[in-house]
């Protein structure tokens, strides 16, 4: 039927029994499965990090910038991912910079959440907040 109609017999589901197959254009049918797919991949939600960084003694001013400054990116649908960084024997107020970064989130409570709590790694203590649904 497939040579008479001058198409191609495609098998679409191989492991079902009895295996289904269609008569198509093989190049069209390709084409259009191609199409389907870039279509999902654009649909998919790209995820964007904006980084916020502090010192262990970040000023109250410096500190208010940089809150309004993330509220912004969560309420654009942005993920924030604040961190303290210590230089040389700074490392020594980690309390002062968990303490920073706890009062950070619950501060931006109602534009995120946080997805990781305060972390050190390395020289740098790690906060993520995630921006909450809008309903």
């Amino acid at each position: 039927m497939a040579q008479e109609a001058g198409l191609d017999l495609v098998e679409i589901a191989p492991n079902i029994d009895p295996p289904v197959c269609k008569i198509v254009d093989y190049k069209k049918f390709l084409y259009e499965l191609k199409k389907k797919q870039k279509e999902i991949k654009s649909k998919a939600a790209k995820v964007v990090v904006k980084e916020i960084r502090f010192g262990p003694h970040t000023d109250e001013h410096d500190y208010s910038f940089k809150k309004n400054h993330a509220a912004k990116f969560l309420q654009d649908g942005c993920k924030v991912k604040a961190y303290v960084f210590f230089r040389g024997r700074e490392i020594v107020f980690k309390q002062q910079g968990e303490i920073l970064l706890l009062r950070f989130a619950s501060e931006l409570e109602e534009f995120g959440k946080p997805e990781q709590m305060p972390l050190l790694e390395g020289k740098r203590m790690i906060m993520i907040l995630t921006p909450k649904k809008a309903k």
